[in-house]
């Protein structure tokens, strides 16, 4: 017997052409460096779509070509995100927080052809023109500004293009669309390649119900910047349920994201942890200071990732009616994998299980396998207590990565030919399926021959009223071998009290052995491209 199914390939064109035909009149709304709104219709971001895959299909963009974007938040990014796989090319997005002669080195390493950049970024720009040498420069007028006379100007490449002449390039689903690089913090950064298959089935499993469950009634406010794991994924589902879209742009300061949501309040928000520290921290103390200023949206739910989500950040949230949901995922995984939504079983559970839980990273999404691998070869039982490297395998997880060959260190292969991604954070899996990680493999304490959860530690100090931020790190002991050390951002005009911390973390269940050799104050954690706490730069700082 054969399936009677149809062999239609997946492609992204399918989610552009739906956009334009059933939501004509839906809105995308992109903040500019001026703080004004620029407001676009479904139907007219079709058509820019197009216009910009016809512009460069007659700039020669041949197919598999990578198409640079330097870019902020707006609607002109996410016409790249479809108009440049539409052409044939594949968007590679770069990340504009890097210094610049990493980039530089990541765009000559993926043999960037083309480039898009804001205006307002052409300093950035210069910084790394002469480590790749682009053969066409097209720059988006953000600003306004007129565009220099040695570029491209993106708005009259459209203007001369013909979107209704345009025919979308030949392709199979298992071509590539976009690339990213990972961060990159123990070396050189490494390229994943998504392609319209992994692509569409991402969208498809993160707009589940249970996941970022997206409507076409949502108002989706992405803080997360385009260039990080393509935004989660979150722009293509957005134009595939035809959601209204509200680009931050520049503006990623808390007291700018509360002004842009008094203006256009969310339904779905997402952004990294940090962001979300600082955004609440002001709405708090403004609501003391300055009262009515702002008002947090009614009904808004939050997607957060990218790092670890401290149970005090989820609990302040929720006093202001706004519940935010926990994903895991990495660059690798395109990236969402597992998301800690609140399970039927735990229907009854008390509030504090319920936040317990929260700050986990979460249950497997459909089409990815986890296992935990412990260290000497097995898979963990879900027990909640025993811990291992997380392995992953999916339709959308990466295989490899771009012109490097495959390791043990970052792949496993299994005597039937499977091969898993290594993630390289260690966790635990309990019986209801819900992943914690404990640690990165390169941030566990081992003191005295038992492992200490670093994360555990950090996300049990910042729920300390006195504390900010807080991030550990191992430091060697002649007697223990490792010891933990914690470095601390305090709240302003708090002290340094290492007995009240003590006792602090004893209330929360740590044992003695497991406390903080010493405690030690800092002005700021310092972090990645991806604001990521950057540990090794603490290491450096504290060697003993």
């Amino acid at each position: 017997m054969i399936s009677t199914m149809m062999d239609v390939p997946l492609s992204l064109n399918h989610l552009l052409e739906r956009a334009g035909r059933l939501f004509p009149g839906n809105t995308i709304v992109s903040r500019l460096p001026d703080k004004s709104l620029r407001r676009h219709s479904y139907v007219e971001y079709y058509r820019r779509t197009r216009a910009l895959a016809s512009a460069l299909q007659r700039l020669g963009l041949q197919k598999g070509e990578r198409v640079a974007t330097l870019c902020w938040n707006h609607h002109a990014h996410l016409e790249a995100y479809f108009g440049i796989p539409a052409a044939g090319g594949v968007m590679h997005t770069l990340n504009l927080r890097l210094a610049a002669e990493d980039i530089g080195w990541i765009a000559g390493n993926a043999k960037d052809r083309f480039l898009i950049v804001d205006d307002v970024l052409l300093p950035l720009y210069r910084q790394f023109a002469p480590l790749h040498a682009f053969d066409k420069v097209i720059v988006f007028p953000f600003s306004g500004a007129a565009v220099p006379e040695e570029f491209a100007d993106y708005e009259q490449l459209l203007a001369d293009a013909d979107p209704d002449g345009f025919d979308y390039a030949a392709h199979a689903e298992t071509d590539p669309v976009s690339m990213c690089y990972t961060s990159g913090t123990t070396g050189r950064a490494k390229g994943v390649v998504y392609s319209h298959r992994s692509t569409v089935l991402h969208t498809l499993v993160a707009s589940l119900g249970d996941y970022v469950g997206l409507r076409g009634s949502d108002v989706v406010l992405p803080v997360t910047p385009m260039f990080h794991a393509n935004s989660w994924g979150v722009p293509y589902a957005a134009v595939m349920m035809g959601a209204k879209l509200v680009f931050p742009g520049p503006h990623l300061h808390p007291e700018d994201l509360l002004d842009l949501m008094q203006l256009e309040p969310p339904t779905l928000a997402l952004g990294v942890p940090t962001i979300w520290m600082s955004l609440i921290q002001l709405f708090e103390r403004a609501l003391a200071e300055q009262p009515g200023r702002w008002t947090m949206p009614k009904g808004m739910r939050s997607l957060v990732g990218g790092a670890a989500v401290p149970e005090s950040l989820i609990r302040a949230f929720d006093r202001h009616g706004v519940w935010l949901l926990q994903g895991w995922g990495m660059t690798e995984t395109s990236p969402v994998a597992s998301v800690s939504y609140p399970r039927h079983e735990l229907k009854d559970a008390s509030l504090d299980e319920r936040y317990r839980r929260a700050a986990m990273a979460g249950v497997p999404v459909p089409l990815v396998d986890f296992r935990i691998r412990t260290e000497d070869g097995h898979d963990a039982p879900w027990d909640g207590s025993t811990m291992g490297e997380v392995q992953v395998r999916g339709p959308y997880i990466t295989g490899g990565y771009h012109e490097v060959p495959r390791s043990d260190e970052k792949f496993a292969a299994d005597a039937d030919g499977s091969v898993w991604l290594r993630t390289g954070d260690v966790a635990t899996m309990d019986e209801l399926a819900f992943l914690r990680i404990t640690d990165r493999t390169k941030d566990l304490i081992k003191s005295g021959g038992e492992w200490i959860s670093s994360v555990d530690l950090e996300n049990a100090l910042m729920g300390h009223a006195s504390v900010a931020e807080a991030a550990v790190i191992a430091i060697p002991d002649d007697k223990w071998s490792e010891r933990p050390l914690a470095c601390i951002v305090l709240r302003p005009d708090q002290p340094l009290d290492a007995r009240a911390l003590d006792a602090h973390l004893l209330q929360c269940g740590f044992a003695k052995w497991q406390l903080p050799e010493r405690y030690e104050r800092i002005d700021a954690v310092p972090r990645t491209s991806t604001g990521k706490f950057w540990k090794l730069k603490l290491r450096e700082q504290f060697p003993r």
